[in-house]
């Protein structure tokens, strides 16, 4: 299906970047992280480097959704999914790098983003159709 939309080329291209640094992440953890962190650390970045990667999955979602159903739910989605890799993975990387939480209490908001990323995809899919601006 081609991207037809400037939104759902954003949204690909945002998923796709993030599926990099997943990527890279992901081997740093097992390459270099494996040699120096305890195994409680490597948990923890392990953690977020698989949310981070099926959630750049789903930010592609978006991207393709977009190209088909225009609605504002599906950039909500979007902004909901990004905030999420941000604060729930960027505050696990943080934690197994550092050692300390550098706002503690944090990570459960980035998974409530998460969460709310799903649930406003589903919405969007669903709720009008295609072409339609809501």
């Amino acid at each position: 299906m081609p991207m037809t939309t400037k939104a759902s080329r954003t949204w690909f291209a945002i998923g796709a970047v993030n599926g990099c640094v997943a990527v890279t992440l992901g081997a740093y953890g097992a390459h270099v992280l494996a040699d120096v962190a305890d195994p409680e650390r490597l948990r923890v970045f392990d953690i977020a480097a698989r949310y981070h990667m099926w959630h750049s999955l789903a930010l592609l979602a978006v991207g393709i959704a977009a190209g088909r159903h225009r609605t504002r739910l599906l950039h909500l989605a979007g902004i909901a999914f990004t905030l999420g890799i941000l604060i729930f993975c960027g505050s696990l990387y943080d934690l197994s790098l550092r050692g300390e939480r550098f706002v503690p209490g944090i990570a459960p908001i980035g998974g409530g983003a998460l969460i709310a990323g799903w649930a406003l995809l589903v919405l969007a899919v669903f709720r009008k159709k295609p072409g339609a601006l809501s």
